[in-house]
């Protein structure tokens, strides 16, 4: 699904240069092939944001109230895995029938498998997937719904090849690096459990920050001045906690209470972090809901405030990117504040010892 209506799936990435002036001409380069010219391998390209067989890509389609508005596709042929075991056990069975055997041995299955794909292959439709991509050259940042590590590498290739400039994920590491200057490879270790020592804490800033945001958000109110408007945050269930080590490295609370449960409570005081985590953050009489990958900031499923319903495609358009890039400024302030506090050791002691009250007082229910 792309930006233009429902909820959100994505990842951020930064810039790491200026783009062309003829960056449209540039895409337009790397479009997709025509699909009638797909053989049994895979195609991949750029088209503009209307649709998936849009491979003309020019200024008029490109761009759509000011943002640059392209989708990396992928067209391949695929066998339905059903219609392949189907077709594979019919002709196991002839065969096992014609030779008189009771079973056929590993070499033999292969060997059909083989022949019916090559057989199949060719007959089937095409089937295509996109990323979709939005460049605010405002921000200079770029929006794509590459939530996946394939997803990513394919986008970040295909960017630079037709683009000549990388795209950097914007991930806790990059965004310390863009926002504070400040590089958090390789920080010492934190323990949030007032019965772990800190060597013994994982490392991992995104977890340090998801975990820090719901003592923000249950201790101090949740509540922080952005650009002189109030917002707020609030973290939910399903949670996600991880600590690597030798016994059960994940945790996942998924019905009743999660925030409030016994479980919440034996994962934190055991030295566990949220891994991921649903987050409401409100401002006046509209809210922003998502689901927050921490270790690498994917966002799954965001829901922002509606709009004016009579506007036309353009201005609804513009409206959700409006909501979207405040729901990121806001987000991202909600992560400077952390890392003030976080990379600052006179700061950090006082605040480790307020989240190991936090965690030790917690009211945990069955």
């Amino acid at each position: 699904m792309g930006f233009e209506s429902g909820a959100l799936s994505y990842r951020a990435f930064y810039l790491s240069g200026r783009l062309p002036e003829d960056v449209v001409k540039r895409f337009a380069k790397h479009a997709i092939p025509p699909i009638e010219t797909l053989g049994n391998g895979e195609l991949n390209g750029w088209v503009s944001g209307r649709h998936l067989l849009d491979r003309k890509i020019t200024d008029e389609n490109a761009f759509l109230a000011g943002y640059l508005r392209l989708t990396l596709v992928k067209a391949e042929k695929k066998i339905p895995e059903a219609l392949l075991r189907a077709e594979c056990k019919m002709e196991e069975l002839a065969r096992m029938s014609a030779e008189g055997k009771a079973f056929l041995n590993r070499g033999e299955r292969i060997e059909i498998k083989k022949e019916i794909t090559e057989r199949l292959l060719p007959t089937m439709p095409p089937t295509l997937t996109g990323i979709p991509m939005l460049l605010d050259s405002n921000s200079q940042v770029v929006y794509a719904g590459a939530t996946t590590e394939g997803q990513m590498d394919a986008l970040t290739i295909k960017f630079q090849e037709a683009t000549g400039v990388k795209i950097i994920p914007m991930m806790p590491q990059t965004a310390a690096l863009k926002r504070r200057n400040v590089s958090v490879e390789g920080i010492e270790p934190t323990s949030f459990s007032p019965e772990l020592e800190d060597p013994l804490a994982g490392g991992n800033v995104g977890q340090d920050f998801l975990t820090w945001l719901w003592f923000y958000s249950e201790v101090r109110g949740g509540l922080m001045t952005i650009d002189k408007d109030q917002y707020g945050i609030m973290l939910e269930g399903p949670l996600t906690f991880y600590l690597e080590g030798d016994g059960a490295h994940l945790t996942l609370l998924r019905n009743g209470s999660p925030l409030v449960s016994s479980e919440a409570k034996t994962a934190m005081l055991g030295g566990k972090k949220l891994l991921s985590a649903k987050i409401t953050m409100a401002h006046q009489q509209e809210s922003w809901t998502t689901m927050l990958d921490a270790d690498n900031f994917i966002f799954r499923g965001l829901k922002i405030p509606k709009g004016e319903e009579e506007l036309d495609a353009v201005s609804r358009f513009q409206q959700r990117m409006v909501a979207l890039d405040r729901f990121m400024n806001a987000f991202l302030s909600y992560y400077d504040r952390f890392l003030d506090e976080r990379l600052d050791h006179k700061q950090w002691k006082p605040v480790q010892k307020d989240i190991h009250k936090w965690v030790a007082d917690r009211v945990a229910k069955r």
